[in-house]
């Protein structure tokens, strides 16, 4: 009799188990449902806590956050010199969904650089040089650890770590798309043909200057100052190399009598250049710039001329590499993306600046 009131207490507690069980999970919202949904990363309980953790994105379920979003806004637009001040709405929507796109394709990428690690060695000199390039673009220590705070990286050990993942994803993209990139003697020669104009070597100076600078001076002081030197070198008494070692300010030129060497007006600050070519050669001439005044001397002058296919060959092959290895990197992380769009989840209504 013992063992049946047993038997029978025990099957009543296994019936209220089930029970309540079932009613947890099947009639009512209850704890263990709740636990299990927020288990699931893809219940509406799990993505409002992501939402209201400011989550934007995943990524295979990995996070990416409104921080990090603002922060790659905050970098493309300082890469083009604009701040967010600059854009319309939609120039801003655009922005924002590009940034984005810059960060999911590093989370895609950082998936598949896992099973290529050992492939895609990086060295120590490659982090540090990579790593001196980061620190410099900021003004202090202050803006360095606020940019790293936002872009959720604690110190400069995962700094370096977050570098090498970045070379490691480079040359994963480097390995995938370099053998799908070749040019044609065809090309080449078609790219030659239609810009043969601009491939021609420009017209040349050769110039030699005595300056002074106007940063600390008043403009008129420091012309006064080179009057006389125009003078003498007008009436013969003074040649220019004298003068430049005696006056001239510019300490990278003065040593070699002003002598600037040979320069193509595209490599040349506007207001130098424009005066400059326009002067006759063996007539010097006082000019301003904005950095100061120059007395200038053309000693030479080379027109344009065209360059034969031969000696462009080089220049046309890189530029036609450069732009075929761009588009079929746009082309790889697009298809990398289809492939993977069900491991992407975009929450649209947190991208509201």
């Amino acid at each position: 009799m013992r063992t049946f009131t047993k038997f029978s207490l025990r099957f009543a507690a296994y019936l209220l188990v089930v029970a309540y069980l079932v009613g947890d999970l099947f009639i009512f919202e209850g704890p263990l449902k709740k636990r299990i949904a927020a288990k699931d990363p893809n219940s509406p309980e799990a993505i409002a806590a992501a939402k209201a953790n400011g989550v934007v994105a995943r990524v295979f379920n990995h996070h990416i956050t409104r921080s990090q979003l603002d922060y790659a806004i905050h970098e493309r637009l300082w890469l083009e010199g604009k701040t967010l001040s600059d854009l319309t709405p939609g120039d801003t929507k655009l922005v924002t969904y590009a940034a984005l796109g810059e960060l999911i394709d590093h989370e895609l990428l950082r998936v598949k650089v896992k099973v290529n690690t050992k492939e895609l060695p990086v060295s120590e000199e490659e982090i540090n040089e990579r790593l001196t390039r980061f620190v410099g673009r900021f003004e202090t220590k202050g803006h360095l650890e606020s940019a790293m705070k936002s872009m959720g990286i604690a110190d400069e050990d995962a700094l370096r770590h977050r570098i090498a993942a970045r070379i490691q994803q480079e040359k994963y993209v480097t390995m995938r798309v370099d053998p799908l990139v070749n040019v044609s003697e065809e090309e080449i020669a078609a790219f030659y043909e239609a810009n043969a104009e601009a491939l021609a070597r420009p017209e040349r100076i050769q110039a030699r200057h005595i300056f002074l600078s106007t940063l600390n001076s008043p403009s008129e002081e420091v012309e006064a100052k080179l009057k006389p030197a125009l003078a003498l070198l007008k009436a013969g008494e003074k040649d220019f190399k004298t003068l430049a070692v005696e006056l001239s300010e510019d300490s990278a030129s003065k040593s070699k009598g002003g002598d600037l060497g040979w320069m193509s007006k595209a490599r040349l600050p506007a207001d130098f250049a424009e005066p400059a070519f326009a002067m006759k050669q063996g007539d010097p001439q006082l000019i301003e710039t904005k950095i100061g005044w120059h007395l200038l001397e053309i000693t030479d002058r080379k027109p344009a001329e065209p360059r034969t296919l031969d000696e462009t060959r080089e220049e046309i092959t890189a530029a036609i590499t450069a732009t075929k290895r761009h588009q079929a990197v746009v082309d790889f992380r697009s298809a990398l993306r289809r492939f993977e769009d069900a491991k992407i989840d975009i929450f649209h209504d947190q991208l509201a600046p």
